[in-house]
């Protein structure tokens, strides 16, 4: 059931935060639009966790403002009013000493919700959590699958505006993790709520986000749509936190009406850029745009880029492996199981690596991005 109460927006300005003398976040200006899952994306020690509980009113900025409607959040009464209209679910579950359905009703209690509204809201999100059964069940005995979803029930209960999440699947194992994150899709669609949340899975971003914001040491380096952070950072820390796929380091040896030959080790590849000669690069290729061909097999092909290596890893990972080809530089490419056994491929084998000049992304080396969105950047001295 689609959600047709207003969606309260969400805006930091200046926002930094510093504790023990060092400075945790410093985010110039971020924007949560109405309705959508805003995924804040970065590795253990980023400050995701401190932004959300900054976000969250849970934390005191040290400077800067946040807002809610376009208002800034200016005393202790307008913050205590707008943690009754948001919703936190954190890493750990943290459920009280009690059966599920009390650790769920307790929330419409505390706040004034009370007799037949407040059994209704319960049963209706234990329900659609696929816990109803357990109602009674203390929860110190839940799973950890259980746990979670009596947490985000306990959350989605309280019809928040703004929901913000730290982590929320993390811990689980894989399918209970999938599972999971099935149905917590299916009802951020279904309420339309709008959503902040911190996590350093890459699956999870794509799985869930309307945007990204990639956070590393404290900074939003670019945030926008999953295809564009994706296919359009400038900035080689995040292309390799976010694992865009292969990244190189080379030079542009020449340039030619728009094709860069590019020099990585004694050889060359050619890439359609119009970066020019001298210049340092890192070469961004995705796994999935290398095709492997057996030398005996070797097929007519509009890739301009064909390396003979040698197989030195082999990476089973479900229905994919992982092949890491040696061609006087390293190349991972992602093949299915059936491709690897109709090739035979095995460690030590050579094998020809293709690819196409247009599917390399160059990353000048003495560039880096401050935050930038829908992949166009802002460009500033990487020291910065």
């Amino acid at each position: 059931m689609a959600n047709n109460r207003s969606i309260c927006p969400l805006e930091a300005k200046d926002l930094s935060v510093t504790l023990d003398g060092k400075e945790i976040i410093n985010i110039p200006s971020l924007q949560v639009r109405p309705g959508e899952v805003l995924v804040v994306m970065g590795p253990n020690g980023s400050g995701k966790t401190t932004l959300l509980l900054a976000l969250a009113l849970l934390l005191k900025p040290t400077a800067g403002t946040i807002l809610y409607d376009g208002k800034p959040v200016a005393d202790q009464s307008s913050v205590l009013q707008i943690r009754r209209r948001i919703a936190v679910v954190f890493q750990d579950s943290l459920l009280l000493n009690m059966t599920v359905w009390d650790n769920v009703i307790l929330g419409p209690h505390l706040r004034g919700i009370k007799g037949e509204e407040a059994n209704e809201r319960t049963r209706r999100w234990l329900e659609r959590f696929g816990i109803a059964s357990l109602a009674k069940r203390p929860a110190k005995t839940l799973s950890g699958g259980e746990a979670k979803r009596a947490s985000l029930a306990r959350a989605f209960v309280l019809n928040p505006e703004i929901l913000f999440l730290d982590e929320p699947f993390n811990s689980l194992d894989a399918p209970t993790r999938q599972a999971l994150i099935e149905d917590f899709q299916g009802v951020v669609h279904e309420t339309g709520v709008t959503t902040v949340m911190v996590t350093h899975d890459r699956n999870e971003a794509l799985a869930l986000a309307d945007r990204i914001a990639v956070l590393m040491d404290g900074r939003i380096r670019i945030i926008g749509t999953p295809q564009e952070v994706f296919a359009f950072t400038e900035d080689e820390k995040v292309a390799k936190f976010i694992d865009v796929g292969n990244v190189l380091r080379g030079t542009v040896d020449s340039q030619t009406g728009g094709l860069a030959r590019v020099k990585v080790g004694n050889l060359e590849m050619e890439v359609v850029s119009d970066l020019s000669a001298g210049i340092p690069v890192a070469i961004c290729l995705a796994y999935e745009d290398i095709t492997l061909l057996l030398p005996a097999n070797q097929t007519v092909s509009s890739a301009r880029n064909r390396f003979v290596g040698e197989i030195n890893k082999l990476l089973p990972i479900g229905s994919q492996v992982r092949v890491t080809v040696d061609c006087g530089f390293p190349l991972v490419a992602v093949i299915t199981q059936r491709s690897r056994a109709d090739m035979g491929l095995e460690l030590g084998q050579k094998i020809i690596a293709s690819f196409k000049a247009s599917s390399i992304h160059l990353i000048p080396h003495q560039k880096s991005t401050d935050i930038h969105e829908s992949g166009k950047s802002s460009e500033i001295d990487s020291r910065s």
